[in-house]
């Protein structure tokens, strides 16, 4: 890939996240906020991996979007196409954890920011300027964020950028399920990296075979690398006639899953920045899950994900001592 000012740009929602974080004396749940959005959790793991990344979306001109556009900063994350919405306030998302680290997530979005970002916001000179396009289906599911969306994956696709998506089923956000199922399979349509977990495969391809699930999603769709994650059972990559397949770091110090996904997401993305996608061997495909296991592992460690991502050489280190 040429020289571009951004390794990956991506757009989606920025929003807050309140997670549990014990009982006060009175015996009321208190929340944490943490900075969240699963796109911006994956550029703040390429950063820490040493990556130029950029962010296109919309927050509320609140404390809370103030806050956010800091955080991004403070991230190494480009912030130009940040629009600050002046009536619509911040997204809210309140998560439920339960035991094992599995979530449940009640979303304080009708409107929220996130959702108003305009076709003629998109700064599309940025996005000529990226290798790697990223994005999910949050910014799909309201027609004026949606046409924004497919704004800038046409820019994309038409500069030639790799394109990358994550599904991220979030069911509550969705007017009706088929609408979900039509704008994954459009992103579908469009990417060269699909990372699917394994819910969003048995909700897209009917199979909880993933082979078989997968073999279905090319026959409509040609896809180079599949990713598909399957929690507690590691994940697997399918590229050219092979199924790679490599098991997880289990952690018994696990707090929550938020941003694992993301962070898995973003340590794919590094590996084909740094070794294309054209050749990759058996070997290396290992290579990458390996990494990309570890590094969700550790996340599942610590509450929250944009602010806390774990550095490369702690991924290293921690692989090396199992």
């Amino acid at each position: 890939m040429s020289e571009k000012k951004f390794d990956v740009i991506a757009l989606g929602e920025l929003l807050i996240d309140f997670t549990e974080n014990g009982a006060s004396a009175q015996g009321n749940t208190l929340f944490e906020a943490n900075p969240g959005g699963a796109p911006c959790n994956v550029l703040a793991m390429l950063t820490k991996l040493g990556k130029k990344t950029a962010f296109i979306g919309k927050v509320g001109k609140d404390q809370f979007g103030v806050h956010l556009k800091e955080v991004l900063k403070e991230a190494g994350i480009d912030t130009q196409n940040l629009v600050m919405d002046e009536k619509v306030h911040t997204t809210l998302a309140f998560v439920h954890t339960f035991e094992g680290g599995d979530r449940d997530f009640s979303f304080y979005r009708n409107p929220g920011a996130d959702m108003m970002l305009t076709k003629d916001e998109i700064q599309m000179d940025a996005i000529a300027a990226s290798r790697i396009f990223h994005f999910g289906t949050l910014s799909s599911t309201h027609p004026g964020v949606r046409e924004a969306t497919r704004s800038a994956l046409a820019k994309a696709k038409k500069d030639g950028l790799l394109i990358s998506f994550d599904p991220n089923l979030r069911e509550p956000l969705w007017d009706s399920l088929e609408d979900a199922r039509r704008e994954i399979a459009y992103g579908l349509g469009f990417c060269d990296v699909l990372k699917i977990s394994d819910n969003e495969m048995e909700f897209m391809t009917g199979t909880n075979d993933y082979t078989k699930g997968v073999a279905k999603l090319r026959e409509q769709y040609s896809i180079p690398l599949i990713l598909v994650t399957l929690g507690k059972e590691g994940s697997r990559a399918y590229y050219k006639d092979w199924m790679v397949e490599v098991p997880p770091f289990l952690q018994e110090k696990t707090i929550e899953t938020t941003g694992a996904g993301d962070t898995f997401c973003a340590s794919i993305l590094n590996y084909v920045l740094e070794h294309g996608l054209e050749a990759l061997t058996q070997d290396q495909l290992k290579e990458m899950l390996t990494f990309a296991n570890a590094a969700a592992s550790l996340i599942t460690t610590r509450k929250g994900a944009l602010r806390v991502m774990p550095e490369k050489e702690e991924v290293l280190k921690f692989i090396q001592s199992k």
